[in-house]
């Protein structure tokens, strides 16, 4: 109660020492409290500062969270199916989680630099993310191999396992450190083809003097065999394929083989795919962009990838499956294995090059040992739970 003969108050202190914002609701409930007991100037004098209050509440400007406006470059074509629309989808539920705190830009290769620049951009610290796959950076970086495809290696889910659960990531991460980037698994194609050949191949000597477009560690391995690697460039396989300049390539599985028409211009089309049992997509961040992420951001990041790495081994499955159902059913394609003997070898040659590449770098060996490791233990998983129950696996009905 105010008491008679005393300044009753003064606003601009009383004010101050109240102060505004968040305790504003309690403030005013503490002034409707202290009108009890208080004379007629009293009360007035309390309604006029509460009134203030409560103006000075509505007027202030809510406390804005800080944006991040980042760009992300790729080495696939914009929208490229599946493997550039990833990247879209990955940068869409970043947006979505963090209520459009977090925005990223998808540029496709070669709109900001060259599809093969994506790692020395994020590098460099030119743009904040890159999308594509390590085997890109091997000439540099020998043991990225290892995080994309490894001939006659782990199969998608064995990957899934060693990268996330097996110790890969760790080793990942220590491989790209000095480059100021972070790695995160964010998909793969799952097993590919072994590829489209207008030539049978029967025995290894069949690989010799074969000119073939063929990319990662598979171009040395047929090299081994004899065959002569040729480079080229995506828009051009179809063209050279018709035209005899190569005589065999491979692309990435039926589905992408579907829309490149390769059926149209090659006899055989082979499996499995032993020079990529699975491949790996990455998305790599810049050390001291990811730095200044809240911790937050930096979870919705993570849960991103980690669901981009479930959608895109769901579409590669079912889209593949479709798609080697159409070559097979409508187009009449013959989908032929390579002979056991011919794979033994391509084994064996893969071993070697492996190996070589291994005793020419240490990071290269800490990490093939790793690997390897972690495939003889689940080799030995998948022939006593998978592998009988697909041999035993019932075929669908004819229709």
């Amino acid at each position: 109660m105010i008491q008679k003969g005393v300044d009753p108050i003064d606003r601009r202190k009383f004010i101050k020492d109240l102060g505004v914002g968040a305790s504003a609701v309690g403030v005013g409930i503490g002034l409707s409290s202290g009108l009890i007991g208080c004379g007629k100037k009293e009360k007035e004098e309390i309604q006029r500062l509460k009134k203030q209050i409560e103006a000075c509440q509505k007027t202030r400007e809510p406390i804005k969270p800080k944006m991040y406006q980042w760009r992300m470059v790729t080495t696939w074509p914009s929208n490229f199916p599946i493997l550039g629309e990833s990247a879209e989808r990955l940068a869409q539920w970043v947006r979505e989680m963090s209520d459009g705190r977090l925005n990223i830009t998808v540029h496709g290769g070669g709109e900001l630099c060259p599809p093969l620049g994506v790692f020395d951009a994020v590098s460099k610290g030119e743009v904040e993310m890159g999308h594509g796959t390590a085997a890109y950076w091997a000439d540099r970086i020998p043991a990225s191999h290892f995080f994309a495809a490894i001939p006659f290696g782990l199969n998608a889910q064995a990957m899934n396992a060693w990268i996330l659960s097996g110790g890969g990531l760790a080793l990942w991460e220590e491989l790209y450190a000095p480059f100021n980037v972070k790695p995160f698994l964010v998909g793969n194609t799952g097993a590919q083809a072994g590829g489209w050949f207008n030539r049978e191949i029967k025995t290894i000597n069949d690989y010799k003097s074969l000119r073939m477009r063929i990319s990662g560690l598979g171009d040395r391995v047929i090299a081994k065999a004899g065959a002569k690697v040729v480079t080229v460039a995506g828009g051009d396989i179809y063209s050279q394929l018709e035209s005899g300049v190569i005589d065999a390539t491979e692309w990435v599985g039926p589905f992408h083989d579907l829309e490149m028409g390769f059926n149209k211009v090659a006899k055989y089309y082979y499996w499995p795919g032993w020079h990529k049992p699975s491949a790996a997509i990455e998305m790599i961040v810049g050390k001291k962009a990811w730095d200044t992420l809240p911790r937050d951001l930096q979870a919705i990041v993570e849960t991103a990838a980690h669901r981009s790495n479930a959608w895109m081994l769901s579409q590669f499955t079912a889209k593949n499956s479709a798609a080697l159902q159409a070559l097979t059913d409508i187009y009449q394609v013959a989908a032929t294995s390579f002979p056991a003997p011919v794979l033994k070898q391509l084994n064996q040659y893969a071993t070697e090059v492996i190996e070589e590449m291994s005793a020419a770098d240490p990071m290269t060996k800490k990490v093939y040992d790793a690997f390897t490791m972690f495939q003889k233990t689940v080799v030995q998983w998948d022939k006593i739970t998978q592998a009988p129950c697909q041999e035993q696996q019932i075929p669908t009905p004819k229709k």
